[in-house]
């Protein structure tokens, strides 16, 4: 049977294009109120297919609570779109509670976890029974994320019988979202989550009865951003086999689901190699397939060592670039004879290489798997380093200074704080990490404590940046004069400058990942004014830009009247 067939048969779309996080183009509709074109998205979705419409307007420039109920409003005066049920989608407790008292018809809520604990978990459980709703669960828990089978179904199991047993929700209306994880990234422990993910599903299908399993399926090809090609075939064939395991919905572009059958099959090999984990290679042949279909100017043969008669900056650059560590220690020696200290070659030729992959990977001519294998090859220089870096340290007895850094409260995700940690550490700084889910007041009492140079916060999810926000308040109103600096995937420079800066009166800085971050630290610590002032202009004349017209009064608008 063609996975499209499937689909209509026994698998519900969520089209996923009315999601500001997800599409840039819907969100520049709603930035510019131009709702009339942005309904024509949620139309254009359910005649490609989408059967459930996702609806998500967390966005730090947005107003979430107050687009959700505009656009609902405005969306069930649409009959071909109001037919097909809408999943109210946020992070954010009060734009749930503002969607579903909006929509018409049972309506689905994405999501709750037991991230913040069971209390909290089934508070929100019993409003939305209360209000009629469906209920998508995340495979959350106050440890985190789950990401191997064990863990999927012991906080699926859990979930379940805490709902059916306490606040007597209807077993029909769960859907679990075991995490459907990124595989083929380069890491080996990422090669079993697609397995992991359909295990999981056919074990709550057998064993929790009446539940109905649900994922976000772009996850799955994250790796290979950049390729449609390949990642619409990963689409296809973790659908089919997920499918006949008992997957009953997902969160998918319908327009562009490529048909399991006509996926050419040499393609078709590798994607389901990989997405199944058949072999300890399979990673490894589906990301070199997808390098060779890839027309970029990384195509260049390893082989005939001609990059070895460059510049030594050039060799560390491609010796990054390609993960090629064979040559590191070579180039390593000859840099500390060139560079005064080891230090500074990080700081310079290996952040500066680091930057350009950052850079690439953006416009999607990188794929994760070759950013993993640069990270490890920079990680392998960093070692050859570090011995002459303590030396070094030693015989200056100073620090860089001290740094604190913490993921806020109601974020549970790390992985950029801890990259932000070891090139920090890397850099000479004392490195205070306080990990995931800490709270304003810990953050702060920390910072008093241990008298910090600068405070570094990380969030990954919208509600983050609201305790950004806290801290900075709390903060100032303990007059600290530590300078913040914030980043994660949802912050942003212009959220940074118009809702946290005018929260505190020391610097407040935004930077957008881990290798500019260092670079700002620096900056700071050195009290450099005139980088922090050239920061307090930015950020000055991007408020201006935010700010909304001052109303006349009703008098001074009727002399404007037309004569």
């Amino acid at each position: 049977m063609k996975v499209r067939e499937m689909t209509k048969a026994r698998f519900i779309n969520i089209g996923e294009r009315c999601n500001v996080a997800g599409s840039r183009k819907f969100l520049r509709l709603i930035k510019e109120k131009n709702y009339e074109e942005a309904l024509s998205i949620a139309r254009q979705q359910v005649e490609d297919g989408a059967q459930i419409i996702d609806i998500n307007m967390d966005d730090a420039m947005l107003d979430a609570s107050v687009e959700m109920e505009i656009f609902l409003n405005l969306l069930a005066s649409e009959p071909e779109i109001a037919r097909v049920p809408l999943m109210i989608d946020s992070s954010q407790w009060d734009v749930v509670l503002k969607g579903l008292k909006c929509v018409q018809g049972k309506s689905i809520v994405n999501s709750i976890s037991l991230k913040e604990g069971e209390e909290k978990f089934l508070e929100y459980a019993q409003e939305i029974r209360l209000l009629g709703a469906a209920v998508v669960v995340m495979a959350f828990d106050e440890k985190g994320q789950a990401d191997t089978f064990d863990r999927k179904i012991e906080i699926c199991s859990r979930a379940y019988r805490l709902l059916t047993e306490q606040v007597h929700f209807p077993p029909q209306d769960i859907i679990f979202d075991p995490n459907i994880l990124t595989i083929a990234t380069g890491i080996e422990e990422h090669n079993n989550y697609a397995v992991d993910f359909i295990r999981a599903t056919k074990w709550i299908k057998e064993n929790l009865p009446f539940a109905k399993v649900s994922g976000g399926i772009s996850n799955l090809s994250f790796a290979f951003r950049g390729n449609s090609v390949v990642r619409e075939a990963m689409h296809s064939v973790f659908l089919y086999h997920a499918i006949k395991n008992g997957l009953d919905m997902g969160i998918v572009n319908a327009g562009l689901l490529q048909v399991y059958e006509e996926i050419p099959a040499d393609l078709l090999r590798v994607v389901e190699d990989a997405v199944l984990n058949r072999h300890k290679d399979a990673a490894d042949a589906l990301i070199s397939f997808a390098q060779k279909m890839q027309n970029t100017e990384l195509k260049k043969e390893t082989s005939t060592l001609v990059w070895r008669k460059e510049l030594l900056e050039n060799r560390l650059e491609y010796s990054l670039m390609h993960g090629v560590g064979d040559f590191l220690e070579e180039d390593l020696s000859e840099a500390l004879k060139k560079y005064p200290t080891a230090i500074e070659i990080i700081e310079k030729p290996l952040m500066n290489s680091m930057n350009q992959v950052g850079k690439l990977f953006g416009e999607g001519k990188m794929f994760l798997p070759q950013v993993v294998k640069t990270a490890r090859t920079m990680k392998k220089a960093v070692a050859f380093l570090q011995p002459i870096i303590e030396q070094q340290r030693q015989n200056s007895q100073t620090k860089a200074g001290k740094v604190l850094v913490a993921t806020v409260k109601g974020d549970v995700h790390d992985i950029g704080k801890n990259i932000v940690s070891v090139v920090l550490a890397c850099n000479n700084f004392d490195v205070i990490d306080l990990g995931v889910m800490v709270d304003s007041e810990t953050i702060v009492e920390k910072a008093i404590s241990e008298n910090v140079d600068v405070v570094c916060l990380s969030g990954l999810i919208t509600p983050s940046l609201e305790e950004m926000c806290n801290v900075a308040r709390l903060m100032e109103k303990k007059s600290l004069k530590t300078p913040l600096v914030v980043g994660g995937a949802t912050t942003s420079k212009i959220h940074t400058a118009v809702k946290i800066a005018p929260c505190y009166s020391a610097p407040v800085i935004h930077v957008k990942d881990a290798s500019q971050n260092c670079f700002a630290v620096v900056q700071l610590v050195n009290k450099n004014r005139e980088f922090i002032n050239g920061i307090y202009e930015e950020y000055k004349t991007l408020q201006q830009t935010q700010q909304q017209p001052t109303l006349l009064s009703y008098e001074e608008a009727k002399q404007n009247r037309l004569n």
